[in-house]
């Protein structure tokens, strides 16, 4: 397990022939000299986020905004244009993806179709061990070759002397193999593979496992006993079912036990129903296994209830990293009040005039005086007042009140949503959320009351929320 931080992050992509420079690069603040060029495209910007060690931290935003891009970048899958990515106390900048002990899980799983679920799970570690035995063969070799280098030769006697010593290694390895096959460190590993092979299809009394092999069966069956798939191991992933499949995809992520999770939206492809047990199950699993995790998603719905901490972005930038219910309570700017919420959070243009009136064409009423002190420098001045659906309530006909007409109604069942405009102003929509014992017909006429303690305010120019002070 291990800590993620992002150290100013940019990324780039150059641009096509024909394709005109994005909106958000002419406003873009960079210091990176390469990141904001007249020949490119800036898809991440000035990133800057720590994911403590352990922690679940989802990425939220709408689509284009640079979720996957930035998760390609952890993973090294995508090369950044500026910045350093650290993985516990390695800058792992310019590490290939498999060095970097990450794991990830796609959109679209990316399983072998050709392969059984068993062999899905088990490919990484197949590989690993692989690739640590290698390391350590080339690490012999290496030093055997750095000693011999230390004698350069050179000329044609040079050349001849060279020639010799390799023919002079092929017949040893030769008649090595001759002599001792099964002892010979660089071929018994070769001859276990075709032999594990070999017998892989054989019923399981008939199959050779060498002790590489048993220990990856061990760790597989760990894992799927842990997401009850244990059923599926000879199944091919045309034989799974959508839930199954991103089961098996996590599985293959976990068997690693690398130090990071890195899951790309492994939920979109599924059902309603099915996302919603899925949910919980990959919140309980990451409890359990303590590893630390970035999570990707557009669905502000998942975003509230998997995530330790969000970081919500737009347009390559994050705009605010907090807790699910600090997001909702206090967002910090009009985009991220908008975003977080279902329905969305309400919005009007109102004038504020000294000490606490709240002006608009179709109410009046004065806040609270905690607001006084923040809201002096806005004397005269117009704001954006945010209000949720359910801090409006049906009232009596009254000043401080707004004169709506019902367009739509949604009944849930467990509650109900309402679609209105302004009576005096049509163009202005608003919604609702109202108890389902109320019955509301279409064409409706109705007075809303706005929860004064509960209101938001935005400052129209920078869009930056005002806070009052307590």
């Amino acid at each position: 397990m291990a800590q993620v931080v992002l150290e100013n992050i940019y990324k780039s992509f150059p641009l096509r022939q024909g394709e005109q420079e994005k909106e958000a690069n002419t406003v873009a603040e960079s210091v990176s000299p390469l990141a904001d060029r007249p020949s490119s495209n800036s898809v991440l910007r000035r990133i800057n986020l720590t994911v403590e060690d352990g922690e679940f931290m989802v990425l939220v935003g709408p689509s284009g905004c640079g979720k996957s891009t930035l998760l390609r970048s952890i993973a090294g899958l995508e090369v950044l244009t500026a910045g350093n990515i650290w993985v516990g106390d390695r800058l792992v900048n310019d590490l290939p993806p498999k060095d970097r002990d990450i794991a990830m899980v796609f959109q679209n799983y990316a399983l072998y179709p050709h392969l059984t679920v068993y062999d899905n799970l088990a490919f990484g570690l197949r590989r690993s061990e692989r690739e640590k035995e290698e390391g350590r063969r080339k690490k012999e070799e290496g030093r055997g070759k750095k000693e011999e280098g230390r004698g350069k030769i050179q000329g044609e006697e040079g050349r001849l002397q060279k020639i010799e010593k390799i023919r002079n290694k092929v017949e040893e390895v030769i008649n090595d193999l001759a002599s001792n096959y099964f002892k010979n460190p660089l071929s018994y590993p070769l001859f276990e593979d075709f032999l594990g092979g070999a017998t892989r299809k054989l019923p399981p009394g008939l199959r050779y496992l060498s002790e590489r092999e048993k220990a990856v069966g061990k760790r597989v069956r760990e894992v799927a006993e842990l997401l009850q798939i244990e059923s599926l191991l000879n199944r091919l992933p045309k034989q799974l079912s959508g839930g199954q499949k991103q089961r098996v995809a996590l599985g293959r992520a976990m068997a690693r036990n690398p130090e990071v999770f890195l899951m790309d939206e492994p939920l979109s492809n599924l059902d309603a129903k099915l996302r919603a047990e899925t949910r919980s199950q990959i919140v309980q699993l990451q409890r359990q296994l303590g590893t630390t995790t970035i999570y990707v998603t557009h669905d502000q719905t998942e975003a509230m209830t998997m995530g330790d901490r969000i970081a919500i972005m737009k347009v390559g930038q994050i705009q605010q990293v907090a807790r699910p219910l600090e997001l909702y309570n206090k967002p910090a700017n009009l985009f991220v009040a908008e975003f977080i919420g279902s329905p969305p959070m309400n919005f009007l243009a109102v004038e504020f005039s000294a000490p606490l009136l709240i002006s608009h064409p179709q109410f009046r009423f004065t806040l609270p005086d905690i607001w006084a002190k923040s809201l002096q420098q806005y004397d005269g001045r117009g704001l954006i007042l945010g209000i949720r659906p359910e801090h409006l309530s049906i009232n009596p006909p009254a000043t401080k009140n707004l004169s709506v007409q019902v367009e739509i109604v949604e009944a849930l069942g467990h509650e109900t949503y309402l679609g209105v405009c302004l009576t005096d102003a049509p163009a202005v929509r608003m919604q609702v959320r109202v108890p389902p014992e109320r019955s509301i017909r279409v064409g409706e006429e109705l007075w809303l009351a706005i929860a004064h303690d509960k209101i938001h305010l935005f400052d129209p120019d920078t869009e930056l929320a005002i806070f009052p002070v307590r």
